[in-house]
């Protein structure tokens, strides 16, 4: 198994290797190289340049102050040679507070009492995809929401462009849904975009039952019964049979 180091920023050794080098000379690193942390403050201009080349959503400059000084987000960075090369935020929110076009998620009932969580971002620098550090942010998400603590978080989602197939393919990999398709979702330079919402469950949670989930359920009630009944009956034959027999 990997090993990571967590670490604090502030505490790391000084190195003679500019910013740029790092950036241009970055060979393909192993995962067992890779240190994980959460953001802080003074990330906030490297975390946006990255966000800048990584995605075409121009997010506001508040969107980056939260995500490196809040702890409602759980933001945290793949760093390799002192640089970060991958990131995801995620934030956990009650279901009942989701946007319109997220709702249907949960069944209802499931839903009233449920938190949910929500991938705001997930990237990786160009130079190190394909080799599995997208897969390490994400399983760290995972594992932070699959603890006793936070067993009433039931789905993760998404929201990803109908055209971004690699990050459509990297989900479905991970057993990400499918869940509805959003049109126009995105505003990207003045052009509305389309979006798909991907979602999984976690903690016992799932989808709402279709009426085809439905007939199964009674289906499978009525073999259940359809069973305990041939039980019964061929406990209670013998009796019958004695009591029909004369004496």
């Amino acid at each position: 198994m990997a090993h990571f180091t967590w670490y604090n920023k502030h505490n790391l050794p000084q190195s003679n290797v500019s910013r740029a080098d790092i950036e241009h000379h970055v060979p393909l690193c192993s995962v067992t190289d890779v240190q994980l942390r959460f953001l802080v403050p003074d990330d906030l201009t490297e975390v946006r340049t990255l966000c800048q080349d990584w995605f075409p959503i121009d997010y506001p400059l508040s969107w980056y102050e939260d995500i490196t000084s809040s702890s409602r987000f759980f933001a945290l960075a793949a760093v390799y040679n002192l640089a970060i090369i991958g990131l995801i935020v995620a934030e956990i929110k009650p279901y009942r507070n989701l946007n319109k076009e997220d709702k249907g998620i949960l069944p209802d009932s499931m839903g009233r009492n449920a938190d949910i969580g929500y991938i705001l971002s997930l990237g990786v620098h160009r130079k190190h995809r394909r080799n599995g550090i997208g897969s390490l942010l994400l399983d760290s998400l995972l594992n932070h929401l699959t603890t006793a603590e936070r067993h009433s978080v039931k789905a993760i989602f998404l929201h990803v462009l109908t055209t971004n197939q690699p990050a459509i393919l990297f989900y479905e990999k991970r057993r990400f849904h499918l869940h509805s398709f959003l049109p126009y979702y995105y505003n990207i330079r003045g052009k509305g975009k389309d979006g798909f919402t991907y979602v999984t469950y976690i903690n016992g949670g799932h989808q709402p039952w279709t009426l085809l989930d439905h007939i199964r359920h009674y289906v499978s009630k009525l073999q259940h019964a359809g069973s305990v009944f041939t039980w019964i009956s061929t406990r209670l034959r013998p009796t019958y049979e004695r009591f029909k027999t004369p004496q």
